[in-house]
């Protein structure tokens, strides 16, 4: 049998690899079903589904030294007219409570979908456009359901953090006892050219199965994490329900705090947030 001219080989090999190539995204696709999600939909001024999320409420730093005070009003969290979600930080007194704390000038919103929504395993993903500026903290996480043992112990996976003086950086990171705070188990993805993640809205994901979470951005795989890259000895703590978060956080140890260039309101741009199962 004569062997067919390079190009034919060529040809034929490209169909075979753009064919399995399809087959290889469909089968990503079917291997996910929706089960919880929020698209945002809605009236603008509309406050939050709390079918679906609760907004705690209330300041004294959270524990990181912030300065905002979460509050359960639509000025700082509600449906916009471009059909999403905006979580609004504000240069306005909301309460009156602890100076020392430096807090009393800012509001924000802090979602939680707490004991009305919990998942074990699965995609969980967001489309969100965050804000740039000084002292500004989003993060789209996750809590261990049984967080009345205390944090670390109950476990927390940050989908996406990003603290608003490093605009081209978000972090996808790892709590828990032995391995939280300054000693998370974390990873930096960065933008290229100087791109902004305030600039535009981007997909910030988890794929989450048994011993092993993968974190993703537009897509884009970039960190793994497994029992193995524990501290020796410590636990793995995240084989069981997490609740959901959305927040926007201002001041605090890590972001530091706004200063004269800090612009408000801030807003954290929430397109939807998705959960699927296998």
């Amino acid at each position: 049998m004569s062997k067919p001219a390079k190009s034919q080989w060529d040809f034929g090999g490209l169909i075979i690899f753009l064919s399995l190539s399809l087959l290889a995204a469909e089968g990503r696709a079917e291997s996910w079903r929706l089960i919880w999600s929020d698209e945002f939909n809605g009236p603008a001024g509309t406050g939050i589904d709390t079918n679906k999320w609760t907004a705690e409420t209330g300041g004294n730093g959270w524990g990181n030294r912030e300065w905002e005070f979460y509050t359960a009003s639509p000025r700082n969290a509600a449906l916009a007219s471009n059909g999403c979600l905006e979580i609004v930080a504000l240069k306005l007194p909301a309460h009156t409570f602890d100076a020392s704390y430096g807090e009393g000038e800012y509001s924000s919103a802090r979602l939680v979908t707490g004991k009305k929504f919990l998942v074990k395993y699965g995609r969980i993903e967001a489309r969100i456009r965050i804000p740039a500026g000084q002292g500004l903290w989003s993060a789209f996480w996750m809590l261990g359901e049984d967080n009345a043992m205390g944090w670390p112990r109950c476990g927390e996976v940050d989908i996406m953090e990003n603290v608003g003086k490093e605009p081209d950086t978000v972090l996808g990171s790892l709590h828990g006892p032995g391995y939280s705070g300054h000693n998370s188990l974390n990873t930096a993805f960065h933008l290229k050219n100087k791109e902004r993640f305030a600039d535009n809205f981007h997909v910030f994901a988890v794929e989450w199965e048994e011993n092993e979470i993968r974190w993703y951005v537009d897509g884009q795989l970039y960190e793994r994490r497994t029992p193995a890259n524990l501290p020796a000895g410590e636990k793995w703590v995240f084989n069981k329900p997490f609740s959901l978060l959305l927040n926007l956080a201002v001041g605090g140890k890590w972001p530091g705090y706004p200063d004269q260039t800090t612009r408000f309101p801030a807003v954290m741009a929430v397109d939807y947030v998705r959960v699927y199962q296998r």
